[in-house]
């Protein structure tokens, strides 16, 4: 076995990040990154021994799937400390990292997920653990447990698969975030819906501040999702004041990371995969509109401090590192050749940027004003653009070499 390299993690501070998460209004959310870090990069890139699940792709073309032999070390918290906690969505990108640092802090953690582009791969290690259930569930549908806490995930999020069906999206917003405030009010938890940045559409105001009420066009091909997440807002509000359901809203701004689905058509991943493997990056439009991006790390934090939190205003959170499109392709090559270089696999040329006409209202600028967050929760992103995208690339190459991409 190849000695794991060592790498350290070094936040926008300049200093070193060896651990994730905030000890803030009563909830301790800190867990060691490596230990984060083990759960989804292959050992050679982890400072974690740790056994872990793992599979082996075969050069007949089948693959073996191996179980844990222990599962990772969570905190044994006393039971009156112990929450009882559902996340719909949580085998998708976002939701299996959320579960993650839930099960590793040793709470009770509980998973429904109808599997249209989550996987049961993203919670694998945590299956059969006595603090872990995944359910195969449609949130469409009602569900009945008792719990202390729901984060509500799930609903596709990038347009290829929002897009898929359209109709489906907008139930699920709609009836998804019905079933789950119901309960909510009848368990008494409190309630956190994932909102998103497109809930402001193709902005006029910029940076967005949660007082913007967007310019979003009502029948466009995206407006499944904008519109059908601006109605689970208006829902989540009614049952708030009518109901006196404790509610939180986050509204989510470009994220990446580990996990994320290569083929999502989002412009990160598209970005690493086609510089991967050597292919000439695409970007649409004239690459000078812009998007900021934030790891998968910062934006967990934020939902958790969030929601152990007594803000109830809609909040953002998101990066305010911005780029052009045609900037962040050019960061992207560079830093697939540095881990390409770093594990001696130089590619023999250099993949080109090549332009293409832009999709049908795709926002011409996105960044999140974060001043509530700053000021309410005491959040802001801790990892650069740089650095997550290291992380990123390493866990898509081991995915490639092991022939899973």
């Amino acid at each position: 076995m190849s000695t794991p390299k060592q790498f350290t993690i070094t936040g926008k501070d300049g200093k070193p990040l060896t651990t994730a998460g905030h000890n803030k209004n009563g909830f301790d959310s800190q867990v060691s990154i490596d230990a984060l870090r083990a759960l989804w990069l292959t050992p050679n890139y982890t400072n974690n021994e740790q056994d872990k699940d793992a599979s082996v792709v075969h050069p007949d073309g089948t693959i073996s799937y191996t179980s844990l032999n222990r599962f990772p070390a969570v905190k044994l918290l006393p039971p009156a400390q112990q929450k009882r906690i559902l996340i719909t969505g949580g085998a998708g990108f976002l939701g299996s990292h959320l579960v993650d640092r839930l099960m590793l802090l040793g709470h009770q953690v509980t998973v429904l997920d109808n599997f249209f582009t989550g996987a049961k791969t993203t919670v694998s290690h945590w299956i059969g653990h006595p603090n872990f259930e995944l359910v195969r569930h449609d949130v469409v549908n009602p569900y009945m447990t008792e719990c202390d806490q729901i984060y509500h995930l799930a609903c596709p999020a990038s347009p290829p698969h929002y897009q898929y069906n359209s109709i489906k999206t907008v139930k699920t917003s709609f009836l998804g975030t019905l079933n789950m405030l119901g309960l909510a009010k009848r368990t008494k938890a409190r309630f956190l819906i994932a909102s998103t940045s497109e809930v402001y559409g193709d902005p006029e105001v910029h940076p967005q501040t949660e007082e913007y009420w967007g310019n979003v066009n009502p029948i466009g091909p995206r407006a499944c999702y904008d519109e059908g997440k601006r109605v689970a807002e208006t829902l989540t509000y009614g049952y708030q004041n009518q109901n006196n359901v404790d509610v939180r809203v986050v509204r989510i701004f470009n994220t990446y990371g580990p996990r994320m689905n290569p083929f999502d058509g989002r412009v990160v991943s598209n970005f690493i995969v086609q510089a991967l493997k050597g292919e000439d990056l695409t970007v649409y439009g004239d690459g000078k509109q812009t998007r900021s991006f934030q790891f998968v790390h910062d934006l967990v934090d934020g939902m958790i401090l969030l929601m152990n939190s007594d803000e109830t205003r809609p909040t953002n959170v998101g990066s305010s590192d911005e780029f052009t499109i045609g900037e962040f392709a050019e960061l992207v090559r560079e830093i697939v050749e540095k881990v390409q270089e770093e594990d001696g696999s130089k590619p023999a040329k250099q993949c080109k940027v090549i332009y293409k006409p832009i999709p049908v209202d795709d926002p011409k600028q996105r960044r999140a004003d974060t001043s509530r967050a700053k000021e309410s929760l005491g959040w802001e992103t801790r990892w650069s653009v740089r650095m997550g995208l290291e992380e990123m690339v390493r866990y898509y190459k081991a995915k490639l070499d092991e022939g899973n991409l």
